[in-house]
């Protein structure tokens, strides 16, 4: 019988297409809404992950902390902590602690012969290269001896070396940095291979030098912007930042000083976010499958008013309440069953055009399929029941009578 009722509901829906696909197109849209938007929610965090995962392994930031904020004061970021005696003292103070990077970040304007390019300034020393993963396409990075003997050297980023040296090896060329009031003139002996935008650096439009001869030869500072640390193994980050925030504690005398945040954070910070938004997209794609529901109400409702002479003879031929309730429960459950397959088909090529465009991987999981496609054919039942339940009701004698 159930092999039956399907043929009976896949004719019915033949003999008025027309209004079989208007009441399928709010499953539809429903359906490849909740797939593309899971799609590409999922595709950008793993994008976002793995952006993140290429800075390398167990990477921690340590940045000023704010003071301040009380009794009408504005909170201000704390000056004048970091030195480059603390990071020693906190490299040789935590035994899950690699290496511990000291940076100076700033804005510069860089000239070269009739070109100029303005890009971030990054005073660091040569562990920068190991810490954030980073290699050297050409020339080499930042030694030892640069830092030692505060040279005018500096390694530059793709986006550097294409503006300010279109059609030249920049090796070995000197160029000139304004950066505040002060002027120093550096010369090229690397260029890191592209790596774009990671996180908080953009290490294409960034040029790398020397922290001591910031320190000692332009700005006159005693004092670094913050810590980049990596801890010796990625399984070992957790227990690094707690070594690192007891040692600065105890040195500092106030955990309000200074800030820690963790690689491990900063990924699952991301993950909350986009699942956050995700669920919230996802809840008001699913509003247009209950829409669809309704949508599929309405028209079964018509069925059944067309077709009351139909259920009468039906009634009369031995056809029981049950056998009419199952006929447009099934009637239902295909609309939304073809409205969740072609749906279905839908998400993904939307998925797949935005993937093109953005680059972001196609990830449909299993659970999101199942969930849009189960929701969809319960929508179709939930919204059959009330017109189903109602040609079961009629009478046999009152259906045969009906014009």
């Amino acid at each position: 019988m159930i092999v039956e009722l399907i043929k009976i509901a896949f004719n019915n829906l033949g003999s008025n297409k027309l209004r079989s696909f208007l009441s399928m197109l709010g499953i539809i849209i429903g359906v490849s809404a909740v797939i593309a938007i899971i799609s590409i929610g999922q595709g950008a965090t793993y994008r976002i992950r793995s952006r993140v995962s290429s800075l390398g392994s167990g990477l921690i930031i340590v940045s000023p902390g704010f003071k301040g904020g009380k009794a009408g004061k504005v909170s201000t970021e704390v000056r004048d902590v970091f030195s480059l005696e603390l990071a020693a003292d906190l490299a040789k103070g935590s035994p899950d602690v690699e290496e511990v990077v000291p940076s100076i970040n700033s804005g510069a304007l860089l000239k070269y012969k009739d070109n100029n390019y303005q890009a971030r300034m990054v005073a660091t020393t040569p562990g920068y290269i190991r810490v954030l993963n980073c290699s050297v396409e050409r020339g080499r990075f930042l030694l030892e001896r640069d830092v030692e003997g505060f040279r005018k050297v500096a390694v530059i980023g793709q986006g550097v070396a294409s503006e300010l040296f279109p059609g030249e090896d920049p090796l070995g060329k000197k160029i000139i940095a304004y950066f505040g009031k002060r002027r120093l003139i550096f010369e090229v002996v690397g260029v890191l291979a592209h790596k774009g935008q990671m996180m908080f650096f953009n290490f294409d439009e960034q040029i790398y030098v020397p922290i001591t001869t910031v320190m000692k030869r332009a700005a006159g500072k005693r004092y670094v912007d913050l810590y980049l640390i990596q801890a010796k193994d990625a399984d070992k980050a957790e227990s690094a930042a707690m070594e690192v925030e007891f040692l600065l504690t105890r040195k500092l005398k106030d955990p309000d000083l200074f800030r820690i945040r963790s690689q491990e954070e900063v990924i699952e910070t991301v993950k909350q976010i986009t699942s956050t938004m995700i669920l919230m997209l996802a809840g008001i794609a699913g509003i247009s499958l209950v829409v669809g529901g309704i949508g599929i109400m309405n028209i079964m409702l018509v069925s059944v008013t067309e077709r009351t002479r139909e259920i009468g003879i039906r009634k009369a031929l031995g056809a029981k309440r049950s056998d009419i309730l199952l006929q447009f429960l099934i009637e239902a459950s295909v609309i939304s069953f073809i409205g969740g397959v072609v749906g279905l088909f839908l998400g993904w090529i939307v998925s797949a055009v935005v993937s093109h465009f953005t680059g972001w991987p196609i990830i449909i999981s299993p659970l999101s399929i199942v969930l849009a496609f189960g929701f969809s054919v319960g929508i179709g039942l939930i919204f059959g029941i009330y017109p189903a339940r109602k040609a079961a009701l009629l009478n046999p004698v009152e259906a045969l009578r009906y014009e």
